[in-house]
């Protein structure tokens, strides 16, 4: 049960963010600095973007990034550090955006600020960050590699490239509409004290102050996830979920994507990038699936060698994207 636990908390640190290393410095502190904005506001909630990397010296691609924490937690500073500083050594422009949580916010609307803060991007950022608007990826971690799935049929224009680490294409399927086996080992959170954490106004970024995660860990021990974030039952309204699968949405425009996962991933299976690939395959996307075998959610347990080479490879597919589309 210790062990169970242990895991839980590393899922929990990881499913917001991908593996977090201490920052380092590149002689390039002035890249490391931060300008926060406001993209968007909603309800008096202002949804905020950090962006990185904003040296007026030369017109730089950006690279958006979407945090996770299953769409009820997580925040904009959930940004691995080590890729962070890869990102910006090799001239990109970063930005990493906040959006509504659920449940108090569904699905539908945290789409919506997914498109938002992609227009935002590359209608504001030539101007405040120097961007080059042709020449914007979006990646994420987890929930934010589900979004980034997501931006691959919801915004428009479509991202020159995507790349989804640990992510996932149905959100339907009986490992979240189902009682999880994972979460299921652990002691049951009540019902009071699961909805507890959650309701009241409007929020963008959760710091973990409220514990969400009781809330989390109460949707996926009793199946409840996919009701709970969108608002529609899957068993009852199934049809209600194609607009919200980015699997049922894949077509010959749907960017090049990079999928990432971890074969003994216990919170997202392995098998959710497994099919994202077979589907992009069938529709002849360009892609590929990097597997790191016996490693967990967020990489857990993978070594720091193995996790570099993961970061030098997103690296080198996001230049071959950008140099298709200079």
């Amino acid at each position: 049960m210790q062990a169970d636990r242990r895991a839980f908390l590393q899922v929990l640190a990881t499913s917001a963010v991908a593996v977090v290393l201490p920052q380092q410095s590149f002689g390039q502190e002035k890249l490391m600095d931060k300008k926060t904005f406001t993209y968007k506001t909603v309800e008096q909630c202002e949804i905020k973007a950090d962006v990185y990397g904003n040296v007026a010296d030369k017109t730089r691609p950006a690279v958006i990034w979407i945090h996770g924490g299953a769409l009820i937690m997580g925040h904009r500073g959930q940004i691995d550090q080590a890729l962070l500083g890869k990102l910006l050594k090799a001239g990109y422009v970063v930005v990493s955006i906040d959006y509504r949580l659920a449940p108090e916010t569904k699905l539908p609307a945290i789409l919506e600020d997914l498109e938002d803060a992609c227009k935002w991007v590359r209608e504001k950022g030539p101007e405040l960050f120097h961007i080059d608007a042709k020449r914007v990826a979006v990646m994420g971690g987890s929930a934010g590699g589900y979004l980034t799935l997501a931006a691959g049929f919801r915004v428009n224009p479509r991202p020159t490239a995507l790349v989804s680490f640990w992510g996932y294409g149905d959100i339907a399927g009986p490992w979240y509409s189902r009682p999880d086996p994972f979460y299921s080992k652990m002691p049951l959170v009540p019902k009071d004290e699961g909805y507890k954490a959650v309701g009241g106004p409007v929020i963008s970024g959760s710091t973990g102050r409220n514990n969400r995660s009781r809330f989390y860990l109460y949707c996926r021990q009793q199946g409840l996830w996919p009701k709970e974030v969108t608002g529609h039952d899957p068993d009852k309204e199934p049809k209600a979920f194609d607009r919200f699968c980015p699997i049922r949405h894949v077509s010959a425009q749907y960017p090049p994507t990079l999928l990432i996962h971890g074969t003994k991933d216990t919170d997202v299976p392995y098998e959710q990038s497994e099919m994202m690939a077979k589907e992009l395959d069938n529709k002849g996307v360009q892609h590929e699936l990097i597997t790191i075998n016996e490693a967990g959610h967020g990489l857990a347990g993978a070594k720091p060698s193995v996790v570099a080479k993961t970061h030098d490879r997103v690296l080198a597919f996001l230049r071959e994207q950008m140099e298709r589309n200079p």
